[in-house]
């Protein structure tokens, strides 16, 4: 175990030595490597060989096992707050003395009106519904179970009275008998706030909630101020009705742009990419000329009339325009050299987004990959909302100031929120992935999978089952190191939120760089596990060891993922940028032809956020898959060479690249020592491994 220990902290050096060997080693003590060892005695230093897909094991079991307890535990918060009645309180709702709507309740000690039968009473009312106390988000209100709620507006003691012998229901409190609504001199305190607003029963939750939003002003004023004009309101929504068939078929549009895309990103990948090194550098050089020719300009303009007070702004301006002169040359200066170093591996990135294309050519249903991952987080946040309510109103009745009952959780129960709370990011985190390593097992099987014609029937399938029976536990780690980065910054962000305004300049510059801090450290993390999990689909070693195998070949590959992060996600964003204005003006086209209302920017509005949406979904997927294969390549060509017995995995075009890399270090000599590091190992690390 120690031995073990000593190899990993050997990997881990530079920067990333905290990073990555705190992340793993403080969270779990690795297993001795399950890898073959070769006959003989060989030493600790030598080399793991690859076997892609030859061996599979489980890897990460603690963590399974340790997710699965933690599920159990958010399944008994769930059963916990169903069993103390939470379920039939948030449904049928209470009344302030703890009786629960809709059914007969059991007396509860030392709370008058308890216990008392509502059978009859299905829905709950407030006497005064537009008191918020936003701070503790509750209605600082006595709530009674009534039979009806008043559809019409109630202005007097008289209508109320009226209206609870139509309706038999009472509005008043239940030591007030209808009769004695006008007479009482109780009945101002006892009775609703006058005038009771027209109101209607909530679906499925039986409160009556005031139609006209308006009194809750405190709470939503920046909506009011834009739906207090029902005109507009009514034409926005007529707007939405009338066109939903034309809503539904530009988000069908949007669907079908994202697929064509995909499929012409393969065939023009070449050219778009060299479009935009050409537009943007040409855009660089342009930028830059025109301010120093500004520049000069104002420097040479007469200056002998102007007053001094404009003299000063025009010195002012010259000296602005000077800063932005250099500042725009400096980084013209750098994406030369930028460009300069990185254009050979600009055609990896060409090569890689061709194949990605073939890979969806034979594994078409990667493209519903998202919609699963989608059903599944939006099932669990159901799901996970739903027991939050049941949260709510679970516990036991205890008697507040006012006399009122009130639902709270005692001992050490009542931290079943932060439970909670950890569980959505862990679980989310979880989900998304399990949509990796499918992703991931999927491309590696195609990607090593000499003869295509020998593919699984379903490689999704296959990689699905491989992570079910195999996998789990790695998942389960990976997306527990994230949420320990998420949940410190989500905190400082609230933490940020409560103090603003607050604060001084120098906590508020702290804790705002705290937080970009834990988000790169996030955004690092998440890229490092999703090599990880490719690795861990290729050769199925635990989580840590895949990080440190995926991390190393990275780290040797630097400027091509430089290259491939950059102009591959500069083109995915153009390719998104692309549906949603060709959506867009789709839908613009066609709801210009349509008479029946006036108002069509919510519909429009609609349709781009669905469209941006898809074409996230569908991109994010395409940029996944050229980043599994990149780290296929790369180990493709760390441990083959090409040689009988040691023939390379890669498609045709990945051939021509490197083929063509060997022919350009031949010819510069000394000269591709760099692409010589990265194209190497063929021979020599091949045959130390």
């Amino acid at each position: 175990m120690k031995s073990v220990s000593r190899s990993w902290e050997e990997m881990c050096f530079a920067g990333a030595r905290e990073l990555v060997h705190a992340s793993c080693s403080s969270l779990y003590t690795d297993v001795p490597e399950r890898a073959e060892k070769p006959p003989g005695d060989q030493p600790r230093s030598s080399k793991r060989e690859w076997k892609p897909l030859e061996d599979r094991s489980c890897t990460d079991i603690p963590w399974l096992l340790l997710f699965i307890l933690f599920c159990i535990g958010m399944g008994f918060i769930c059963g916990f707050s169903v069993a103390t009645g939470a379920a039939a309180r948030l449904v049928s709702g209470y009344d302030s003395y703890g009786n629960i709507c809709g059914q007969k309740n059991a007396k509860l000690e030392a709370i008058p009106n308890s216990g008392m039968d509502h059978t009859h009473r299905k829905y709950v009312f407030f006497l005064d519904p537009c008191n918020l106390d936003l701070i503790n988000r509750k209605i600082k209100s006595v709530a009674l179970c009534v039979a009806a709620c008043p559809r019409q507006e109630l202005k007097t003691l008289s209508d109320v009275q009226k209206f609870a012998e139509i309706n038999g229901s009472a509005l008043c409190s239940y030591n007030l008998k209808p009769s004695e609504y006008t007479t009482s001199s109780k009945a101002s305190v006892l009775c609703p706030k006058l005038p009771v607003p027209a109101s209607a029963p909530i679906p499925f939750f039986h409160r009556c909630a005031p139609v006209n939003i308006s009194c809750y002003a405190k709470f939503a004023e920046a909506l009011i101020t834009f739906v207090s004009d029902n005109s507009v309101l009514h034409r926005l929504i007529s707007g939405v009705m009338t066109s939903k068939e034309i809503i539904l078929g530009l988000c069908l549009l949007s669907l079908v742009l994202s697929m064509i895309l995909m499929v012409i990103i393969r065939y023009i990948s070449r050219i778009l990419v060299w479009i935009l090194t050409i537009l943007l550098i040409l855009g660089s050089l342009g930028g830059t000329g025109v301010l120093w020719w500004l520049y000069a300009k104002q420097r040479k303009s007469p200056k002998e009339t102007v007053i001094p007070e404009q003299l000063q702004v025009a010195e002012d301006n010259l000296r602005a325009l000077l800063i932005y002169a250099i500042s725009a040359t400096v980084f013209t200066v750098i994406l030369f050299l930028i460009m300069l170093v990185m254009r050979k591996r600009v055609a990896l990135t060409i090569a890689l987004f061709h194949v990605a294309g073939k890979v969806f050519i034979h594994l078409p249903l990667l493209v519903f990959q998202p919609f699963w991952t989608f059903l599944a987080l939006v099932l669990f946040w159901v799901y996970w909302i739903m027991t939050l309510l049941f949260l709510g109103t679970t516990g036991s009745a205890v008697k507040n100031d006012q006399g009122f009952v009130e639902f709270k959780v005692s001992g050490p129960l009542q931290y079943m929120w932060w439970y909670h709370v950890v569980g959505l990011i862990w679980i989310s985190e979880f989900i998304l992935a399990c949509q990796q390593m499918t992703v991931a097992g999927a491309v590696v099987t195609y990607y090593f999978t000499r003869d295509k014609r020998n593919l699984p029937f379903t490689p999704i399938l296959a990689s699905v089952n491989r992570l079910i029976r195999y996998h789990l536990g790695t998942v389960a780690k990976g997306s527990f190191i994230i949420t320990l980065v998420k949940i410190p910054r989500m905190i400082l962000m609230y933490i940020h939120s409560q103090l603003k305004g607050k604060e001084n300049a120098c906590a508020r510059c702290v804790l705002k760089s705290c937080i970009c801090c834990l988000w790169c450290l996030e955004k690092c993390l998440n890229y490092l596990n999703q090599n990880a999990y490719t690795a861990t689909a290729i050769n199925s070693t635990n989580f840590c060891t895949s990080a440190k195998d995926a991390f190393v070949i990275l780290v040797e590959n630097a400027l091509r993922v430089a290259a491939i992060n950059t102009v591959g996600d500069f083109m995915l964003f153009l390719g998104k940028v692309l549906i949603v204005c060709s959506t867009g003006l789709a839908g613009i086209m066609l709801l210009n032809y349509q008479q029946d209302y006036t108002v069509w920017v919510l519909p429009l509005i609609i349709v781009c956020l669905f469209a941006f949406l898809v074409a996230h979904c569908f991109l994010s997927i395409y940029e996944m898959v050229v980043d599994v294969l990149f780290l296929c390549f790369a180990i493709d060509t760390k441990y083959n060479d090409g040689s009988p017995g040691r023939e390379f995995y890669m498609d045709k075009v990945l051939m021509e690249f490197v083929e063509n890399s060997r022919k350009a270090m031949k010819e510069a000599g000394k000269g591709g020592v760099a692409d010589a590091r990265e194209l190497k190992p063929m021979a020599s690390g091949a045959s130390s491994a």
